[in-house]
């Protein structure tokens, strides 16, 4: 059984992170009753590829000084997505274009949606 509140809490750490940044759109999902890899989803925007490549670095850099759990950022800003797998919370990083033609939101809504910041 995995501790939902450390796992809340890191998620929540992460949001201020990517707010703090400029993230768009943040939304907080908790989905550990409908999966079985991950207890939340992070997802936001980014406005261009230069601000997707800077919102995962602080991911990555807050993770490893802060958290003391180094990862890997997947996929490239100039795609239009980038995921950062922190196993209990997994962060999605989109363009707008690409957040609007994958619609992860709709995909998990059986989720519990726990925080959404324009």
């Amino acid at each position: 059984m995995r501790c939902q509140l450390k796992a809340l809490d890191k998620a929540h750490s992460i949001v201020s992170v990517l707010e703090d940044k400029k993230a768009e759109k943040i939304l907080l999902l908790d989905i550990h009753e409908v999966a079985s890899f991950t207890d939340y989803f992070i997802i936001c925007n980014g406005s261009s590829d230069r601000m997707l490549y800077a919102l995962a670095a602080s991911v990555r850099d807050y993770a490893k000084q802060e958290l003391k759990e180094p990862l890997e950022i997947e996929g490239n800003p100039r795609d239009g997505w980038l995921v950062v797998d922190l196993g209990d919370v997994v962060v999605h990083l989109f363009s707008e274009e690409l957040r609007d033609y994958y619609k992860l939101e709709q995909l998990w809504e059986k989720g519990k949606r726990l925080l959404s910041l324009q």
